[in-house]
């Protein structure tokens, strides 16, 4: 456990779902570490990688020098190359590699974690390429367990192994999505000024939230009903959580999710919905 008791349940949700990742690759025969998952142009042992190398990097660890080919079709800018690295260089492991690597990462970061003597507000780099060059170490270690349920749920759609839909990280996923909701209403989409939005969400992690824009085109969501709003979009939680994540299309979805109210506005905000770099 932390100092700090108001770190604690991010650290839960990360060890649970490192927990569950340990449990969903370990037995996988050679062949099934290269099965396709809706993280574009990543295998199962890429995405294996990439929370390697994130939790490694979060250490202190040095980057890998690598050096990556040119015919990486997902990678179209500098972010996504600087992502790339800590995958490609794991591309030619093999599963017991893999799982080794994982494992030892695993109990070297939870050793880590359960030394951390600084409190929620102390300033870490951000090891990302994006976002601020500085943050708190809360919103560090809930972005890590953001991450790795996002990934775990990517494995699991990938391996035809379903569960922890309402884990503790499902729960902090949405809490990462839905403060990014009023962005998503008000600047990405520009809904009009006095409108509100409702998102219905059902399924093991229920809610309902209202992203309301002010007449100077600002937005903010709680969580009171809204009567006659502007639009309503009603959906199941995993849906939500992979349109969010930016892993489905709405298009392919579109039997899946519920819109009232104006057609027009909610597609575009479905359109716009990825909050995930």
């Amino acid at each position: 456990m932390t100092d700090h008791p108001s770190l604690q349940p991010y650290v839960d949700a990360w060890t649970q779902s490192m927990e569950a990742i340990s449990e969903l690759v370990t037995p996988l025969v050679e062949g099934e570490w290269n099965r396709r998952t809706e993280c574009p142009g990543w295998s199962v042992r890429d995405v294996v990688s990439h929370i390697i190398g994130l939790e490694c990097e979060v250490m202190g660890d040095p980057r890998p020098i690598h050096s990556l080919p040119r015919d990486i079709l997902h990678v179209r800018d500098e972010k996504s190359r600087h992502m790339e690295v800590q995958v490609d260089v794991r591309r030619h492991h093999t599963g017991p590699e893999m799982t080794s690597e994982f494992e030892y990462v695993f109990i070297r970061r939870s050793r880590h974690l359960r030394n951390e003597k600084r409190g929620p507000e102390a300033e870490v780099t951000n090891v990302l390429p994006f976002g601020p060059r500085k943050l708190t170490l809360e919103r560090q270690l809930m972005m890590r367990a953001f991450d790795v349920w996002v990934h775990e749920q990517d494995l699991r759609r990938a391996l035809d192994a379903p569960g922890d839909l309402d884990s503790p990280g499902a729960y902090v996923a949405r809490d990462v999505m839905l403060a990014a909701l009023p962005k998503v209403v008000a600047k990405d989409v520009g809904a009009p000024p006095n409108s509100a939005i409702v998102f219905d969400v059902s399924g093991p992690v229920e809610f309902m939230r209202t992203v309301r824009v002010d007449k100077a085109g600002n937005g903010t969501v709680d969580g009171s009903v809204s009567l006659g709003p502007t639009a309503t979009l009603a959906m199941d939680w995993e849906t939500y959580s992979r349109l969010a994540a930016g892993r489905v299309r709405p298009e392919a979805v579109a039997d899946r999710v519920k819109i009232d109210g104006d057609a027009e506005l909610a597609a575009e905000i479905l359109r716009h919905f990825s909050v995930t770099p």
